[in-house]
């Protein structure tokens, strides 16, 4: 699969290429930047613009095969001398956002753009001045038009981040189906959390176990983690940054994955195992024509409803080994485990409440 580019890396040669033809009056292109890792790579430069005061270049995001919503966008910088000794500065142009709540990377006010980006940034200035025998005092500021409309379907809003996308990346690399975009939102949506002085938390698998867990508590949003599939990438991050309680709330598929011991639920990790299901069911009292009739079905919601028609609570087997497989991954942490089991209408079909285990 083809790698693509971070934001970030897109924004560092952007403004590399503009506060080049700032302080010598052309834009290299195309524009080669240095990643944390040492990569060199080069950027071709889709805008260029030159003003009295500023200068503008532009490159497009490409995220290779990663399904990333920012694939194609074009990256901004406008940059404009800064006063003397002052380094360089942020701002957020169109299309980025700013953060508004404590617990992310930056502090509330600022752009969002990443302390590593911000590094990448400054470097790369850094290398131009040197060059040209200039100090490195510059404002940056980062744009992303119609990155407003592309952050409504990232979690920036649940994260505070308001106006716009962020931007990110720790290596400048974007590795196809990493999903690392996604488990960024996980951890930062727990270190928002944990700032606010939340004490519990629930990861929900989609977008109806979370409305079914949100109304089963009460939670406000700030507490409610879209993990996904990744319920081993929140908990492991929980393990280090512990929270006290935390509710795992999924379908009936998810979360017999996570009963037999799947920390990555996707489909591409493992099927449902109908002889775990009919094992379960049996445990429960089930009879053995069920367990046989299990055995047989194309689907994790099929044997739920052969269970129900004989009065068999196979949701509550499923979380209890559900739990057991959760709490494995904060073993001697601070923090207690729930997992709550829904049906496609956000019926409660299973619980293992928390201390259960």
């Amino acid at each position: 699969m083809r790698r693509g580019w971070t934001t970030g890396a897109c924004a560092t040669a952007a403004a590399k290429a503009a506060f080049s033809a700032l302080v010598t009056g052309e834009f290299p292109d195309p524009v080669a930047v240095t990643l944390p890792r040492g990569e060199r790579p080069s950027f071709a430069l889709a805008l260029t613009r030159k003003e009295a005061s500023s200068a503008t270049a532009g490159v497009i995001k490409d995220a290779g095969d990663d399904p990333d919503v920012t694939h194609g966008a074009l990256v901004l910088a406008t940059v404009r001398r800064g006063a003397s000794g002052a380094g360089v500065t942020f701002r957020a142009g169109e299309g980025v956002g700013t953060v508004t709540l404590l617990g992310l990377p930056v502090p509330p006010g600022e752009p969002a753009i990443n302390p590593v980006p911000r590094r990448m940034i400054r470097d790369a200035i850094a290398e131009v001045a040197d060059a040209a025998g200039r100090t490195a005092d510059a404002e940056v500021e980062i744009a992303i038009p119609g990155g407003e409309a592309l952050a409504a379907k990232t979690l920036n809003g649940r994260l505070g981040i308001i106006g716009g996308l962020s931007i990110l990346g720790t290596t400048g690399i974007v590795v196809p189906y990493s999903c690392s975009a996604w488990i960024h939102s996980i951890h930062r949506g727990i270190d928002v959390a944990r700032a606010a002085g939340v004490t519990h938390v629930a990861g929900a698998t989609g977008a109806s176990s979370e409305a079914a867990v949100r109304k089963l508590y009460g939670l406000p949003e700030i507490a409610l983690i879209d993990m996904g599939d990744f319920v081993g990438g929140m908990l492991k991050y929980v393990r280090a940054h512990p929270l006290p309680r935390v509710t795992i709330a999924g379908g009936v598929g998810k979360m017999t994955k996570l009963a037999q011991g799947l920390t990555d639920l996707h489909s591409k990790r493992g099927g449902v195992d109908r002889a775990l299901l009919a094992s379960f069911a049996q445990a429960a009292g089930g009879s053995q024509a069920l367990r046989a009739r299990i055995m047989t079905t194309n689907t994790a919601a099929e044997a739920f409803e052969l269970a129900r028609t004989e009065g068999i609570t196979l949701g509550d087997e499923v979380a209890r080994a559900a739990q057991q497989t959760a709490e494995s991954l904060v073993a001697g942490r601070d923090v207690t485990i729930e997992v709550v089991v829904f049906d496609r209408d956000g019926a409660l079909v299973g619980r293992a409440p928390f201390g259960s285990a």
